[in-house]
């Protein structure tokens, strides 16, 4: 008997412990969005900061912000640049979006980010890859959105249909945002191999000097989506 209530302050303290754990749940978030910046040969430098700087805008204009923060939820948010089989490198690891400052500094970093390969083709399965890679290393999220920004058609390494039967992609959503230019298929592409999910789509940009409004339609699209729940079922294809 001595013995028992010589424990009873440590088993209690354990209780306390446990019930406080279990009051306290891990705090949800809605959405782990990836945003994939096109850096291939078809990408001078000048578009290369148009995309940069617009992405950087898009994120911090009014409409997003009212989008990012609908919710109490916080999105998760990371972005890499992608261009040849063995190039996709992270502009932005993943952060916790939850205040208006956290989004001034993630659009702060890539502002200031410089692109870190130029004169490669263009392998869009290889960074689908790649971000299906990322998604698994992102806080745990309702949903999962890939963003595949790109001025032209895979041509390097494995398509994106291979892609998708080889990683996993089930409750993954895939949008596009194709900047216009020469190659008049790229369209298409995107919409009959790149897309991928309930509620998928694709933006387009009249060129990269549209590419900031084009990613402000995006964004409060695909998040705007997610809030009132226009994408009820993360099993399903394309959209």
């Amino acid at each position: 008997m001595v013995e028992h209530a010589k424990h009873r302050p440590l088993v209690k303290t354990g209780l306390i412990i446990t019930f406080t754990l279990l009051a306290s749940p891990v705090a949800a978030c809605r959405l782990a969005l990836v945003l994939a910046m096109d850096v291939s040969s078809s990408v001078d430098a000048s578009e290369d900061q148009l995309q940069r700087v617009g992405l950087a805008t898009a994120l911090l204009s009014p409409e997003v912000q009212t989008a990012f923060f609908a919710s109490n939820d916080p999105v998760a948010l990371a972005v890499f640049e992608w261009s040849g089989r063995s190039h996709q490198t992270d502009v932005l690891d993943w952060v916790l979006i939850r205040s208006p400052t956290d989004l001034m500094i993630a659009a702060d970093v890539v502002k200031q980010s410089t692109r870190s390969a130029a004169g490669l083709p263009t392998a869009i399965g290889h960074a689908l890859a790649y971000a299906s890679i990322k998604l698994d290393t992102a806080p745990r999220c309702l949903f999962q959105t890939i963003d595949m920004a790109g001025d032209g058609i895979n041509n390097d390494g494995f398509g994106a249909q291979i892609t998708y039967a080889t990683f996993p992609f089930d409750a993954v959503t895939v949008n596009g945002l194709v900047i216009a230019g020469q190659a008049n298929d790229t369209l298409s592409y995107y919409e009959t191999e790149v897309i991928r999910g309930p509620g998928s789509f694709v933006e387009t940009a009249q060129g990269f000097s549209d590419f900031e409004v084009a990613m402000r339609r995006k964004l409060v699209r695909e998040l705007s989506a997610i809030v009132t729940g226009q994408l009820h079922d993360p099993s399903g294809q394309n959209g």
